[in-house]
């Protein structure tokens, strides 16, 4: 806890420089981003050898607090270099060890994670087009997901085979937690590279 109150204290002090989270957010940050966040760690029971990844960190949600509730081998992916800078502090004062990659996801020097988490970041199908190269065959995928989430899984299902699970959030009665092992395209089926 007192990890997590300190990137608290970081996170109010940077959030006047640089848009972290949404302004509003703040007036309850403990439900809205850390245990938002946290939520994710019960829902990975087995973790296999290998990195996690997330997609697009921003301010560290979840890729960060997974970090520091002890997953080993996180990578945050963010091309914001205030972001990262950001988050090296926090890393730091909380003696956290975690890699933070300064680039666009599709540069990110990571393969054959073991978990790949975005939250927040773009549809289900374009981060599945991100996370594609990075994954391996039995990869944990963990994107939260709002109210939209029936219209973002039905435009993947035109391009991939996924039966992800939807798994119910302890922080917005209308989010869920999609969740599944393992990728595959479908045949002959080229994804439209806009992003949507």
């Amino acid at each position: 806890m007192e990890r997590l109150e300190r990137y608290e204290i970081l996170l109010r002090q940077w959030q006047g420089a640089i848009n972290l989270v949404g302004k509003r957010t703040l007036e309850d940050v403990w439900r809205r981003h850390f245990l938002d966040s946290a939520q994710l760690l019960s829902h990975v029971p087995e973790m296999s050898a290998g990195p996690w990844v997330d997609l697009g960190s921003g301010a560290g949600f979840p890729g960060l607090v997974m970090a520091i509730l002890g997953a080993s081998d996180v990578h945050l992916v963010e091309s914001d270099l205030r972001k990262c800078i950001f988050l090296r502090q926090v890393a730091r004062e909380t003696e956290t060890v975690v890699t933070v990659h300064n680039c666009r996801i599709e540069e990110v020097p990571v393969t054959g994670a073991a978990v790949i988490s975005a939250r927040a970041l773009a549809p289900v199908a374009r981060l599945l087009e991100l996370a594609e190269p990075l994954a391996r065959e039995d990869t944990i995928f963990l994107f939260p997901k709002g109210q939209d989430v029936d219209a973002e899984l039905t435009e993947a299902a035109k391009y991939w085979n996924i039966t992800p699970d939807r798994l119910p959030s302890q922080t917005a009665t209308d989010g869920v937690i999609l969740r599944w092992k393992g990728l595959r395209r479908h045949d002959n089926v080229a994804f439209d590279r806009r992003d949507p």
